[in-house]
């Protein structure tokens, strides 16, 4: 359980990063594509002036691209929707997105919570589902077929990072986040490419920095991942990123938590105590 707290830690920061690069008015794909190039950059660098000789890689290689793929495309709709629709629903969706892979670690993996575990989870859902609910204006069209694309996207791309785990490349989970950060990247680019996206030199100098970051998050989780259940790790740590997310914005960025935010992060911290 120890690895949790850095977990929530450096993925809090990790939204806050991208949140500041939002309101810095950067290029969400400019500088999500980014990070994926530098993160992918810098293992790779690392591994080559680390070790002459590398594994056998064919299956980090497998696990990394599908993940990758499964990341760019997630990020991307996600982005899409925060123009499209109101920024509840997409938050809502996302965050809840962690329901998916609590079923497959528990029907496909044969991962075992128990009856006080269960209730936790189902509070903690219950938890983010308040957080992140805002009232907003209504949106012209239908948002329901984005919202649930959303959800499925996030969900499968949280069932690849715990696959890593389950396809026994614990030892080799640097190479995953490598071949991963280099599918999503070079699929990023190529959007960039065929949308003539301008490459402001603010938002990759911002992209660069985030996927820094990003390397150390998407370390930590793996780690994390290979020592802690996965029906007890999403749920601990989304509520936990969440609460902070919340308090943040309530102090930092001003934007008032209101009493169903309040009633959820006090729902969300109970929630927890019932899990671990």
């Amino acid at each position: 359980m120890a690895w949790l707290f850095p977990v929530v830690l450096l993925n809090f920061g990790f939204g806050q990063l991208f949140k500041w690069s939002q309101r810095r008015g950067y290029s969400a794909p400019i500088v999500v594509t980014t990070n994926y190039l530098v993160l992918c950059s810098t293992l790779c660098l690392f591994f080559i002036f680390d070790s002459p000789s590398w594994p056998p890689l064919r299956a980090p290689a497998i696990v990394g691209a599908i993940t990758g793929l499964c990341f760019i495309v997630s990020m991307f709709t996600m982005t899409h929707a925060l123009a499209r629709i109101d920024t509840a629903s997409t938050l809502t969706s996302f965050r809840l997105s962690i329901i998916v892979p609590i079923a497959v670690g528990t029907w496909v993996w044969g991962e075992v919570i128990s009856p006080v575990q269960a209730t936790g989870i189902a509070l903690a859902l219950f938890s983010l589902a308040l957080l992140t609910w805002r009232r907003s204006e209504n949106t012209a069209g239908n948002k329901s077929p984005l919202v649930l694309l959303i959800f499925l996207l996030q969900g499968v791309s949280l069932c690849c990072i715990h696959w890593v785990h389950h396809a026994g490349l614990d030892e080799q989970r640097l190479y995953v986040l490598m071949f991963t950060a280099f599918t999503a990247g070079m699929l990023g680019a190529l959007f960039v490419v065929w949308r003539r996206l301008p490459l402001a030199k603010e938002a990759l100098w911002a992209g660069a920095g985030i996927g820094l970051f990003n390397l150390v998050a998407l370390s930590v989780t793996l780690t994390a991942l290979a020592h802690i259940q996965g029906t007890v790790f999403f749920p601990l740590s989304g509520c936990g990123v969440v609460i902070l997310d919340n308090l943040f914005a309530q102090f930092i960025w001003k934007e008032p938590l209101g009493r169903m935010g309040l009633a959820g992060a006090v729902l969300g911290a109970f929630a927890m105590l019932l899990i671990v």
